[in-house]
């Protein structure tokens, strides 16, 4: 649908944090966890402008590189115990000045919640337009969520009867306010001093999406969640794996070449499954003149079978990956930061935080994940090569 302009996007981004020291600038998924909130507001089409507030001068420094128009919040509005509220009203007001008008409605954003898309800010402001709503806030359905409180020394139920239970799917459903987006009407800022009020509307987001870093731990729980749902996303925004010149692919053998299981048979000998479509893959990767090769853990014979079938050289047997790679690199004058690595477990990490461009299946390991510049679609064993040569050379070399 068709957005009327103005809609103006705000993100506070204090310069203090005692929970986690300078909070908005920690690295998150390779960029400032600020930048993210700031991205996804210039990519959604609702939003005209993005603005960010903070007090500190570094955070307004990497604000502006990320392509926001800056604000220099006030002392008194940095406090610990300043309102979000105070620091949106002195944000309208420059905004105000800057425009030579108010805006239509804001887009208020919280730095700490990166788990959100662009298509996410557009939808909010969407069903708030199409309500006719004063003000909304992004939430997550509950839709089978049994709290109890304590009361006078007792528990009691909150959100449901605990005697009459009933089916699950006769509760009504609950919305968790989830802090990622709100959207408002700038007089009822105004008017009220709060960003919600009048007829509120709500817009539902994945229950994923409601993370939000608050704490040390929060960060690697939003970071998995980021790597596995949004970041390739990002990547290919940015070129991602095409733009990458490889001049060596490193293969892991099971979990990539494989799906992680073995066949055990009555002899003691193990065989595995392998895709015929890594076989095309690889076989499209050599055509276009890229060396690869199969570094593995595995001293199975299997291992070395397969790699011959694929015209591959192989190093099995491994007991430190970080040190083999870079020996096999030395050993062919290339570059670490020019190898393209795929891995799945946590034997892989080491030598992927060397490589250049570190590549997970769908299925890895969480801290796998959590390296990873790109994750297939594909899990192991169902075509993360052939996948990975169609993201490198374009579908139509396959």
């Amino acid at each position: 649908m068709p957005f009327p302009t103005e809609s103006v996007a705000i993100i506070l981004a204090r310069g203090g944090s005692k929970g986690i020291p300078h909070k908005n600038l920690i690295d998150f998924a390779g960029k400032p966890l600020l930048a993210w909130s700031i991205l996804q507001a210039r990519a959604a089409e609702s939003v005209d402008h993005v603005y960010v507030s903070s007090d500190s001068d570094v955070i307004l420094d990497v604000a502006a590189q990320y392509g926001a128009r800056i604000i220099k919040r006030p002392d008194e509005l940095s406090t610990d115990t300043a309102t979000s509220e105070s620091a949106l009203l002195h944000a309208l007001d420059v905004i105000a000045a800057d425009l030579g008008t108010e805006p239509e409605r804001i887009v208020f954003l919280q730095a700490t919640s990166p788990l959100r898309e662009p298509s996410d800010i557009d939808g909010a402001v969407a069903a708030f337009v199409l309500q006719g709503a004063d003000s909304l806030f992004s939430d997550a359905v509950l839709d089978d969520f049994c709290a109890w409180q304590e009361e006078d020394g007792a528990l009691k139920g909150k959100t449901f009867d605990p005697f009459n239970r009933g089916r699950r799917q006769d509760r009504k459903p609950l919305y968790l306010e989830n802090g990622s987006i709100y959207v408002f009407k700038p007089s009822l800022l105004r008017q009220t001093c709060n960003r919600l009020g009048g007829k509120i509307a709500r817009y539902s987001m994945d229950f994923w999406k409601s993370f939000e870093i608050d704490t040390v731990e929060n960060i690697e729980l939003c970071e998995y969640f980021f790597r596995k749902h949004l970041l390739a996303g990002w990547l290919a925004r940015e070129g991602g794996v095409a733009a990458f010149k490889p001049d060596l692919i490193v293969y892991d053998f099971d979990g990539v070449m494989t799906d992680n299981r073995v066949l055990v048979l009555q002899d003691g000998s193990e065989g595995v499954l392998a895709n015929r479509a890594d076989g095309w893959g690889v076989a499209q990767l050599r055509q276009a003149g890229l060396r690869q090769m199969i570094l593995s853990t595995e001293i199975n014979s299997v291992v070395a079978a397969r790699a011959k079938k694929l015209g591959l050289e192989v190093l099995q047997g491994s007991g430190d990956k970080q040190r083999d790679l870079v020996a096999c690199c030395e050993a062919r004058g290339v570059a670490l930061d020019r190898v393209l690595y795929v891995g799945n477990d946590v034997n892989d990490l080491d030598a992927m935080r060397l490589a250049g461009f570190p590549v997970a299946p769908a299925d890895a390991h969480p801290a796998v994940l959590a390296v990873a510049k790109h994750v297939t679609r594909a899990r192991g064993g169902e075509g993360v090569i052939k996948e990975l040569s169609e993201a490198l050379l374009g579908p139509a070399s396959t």
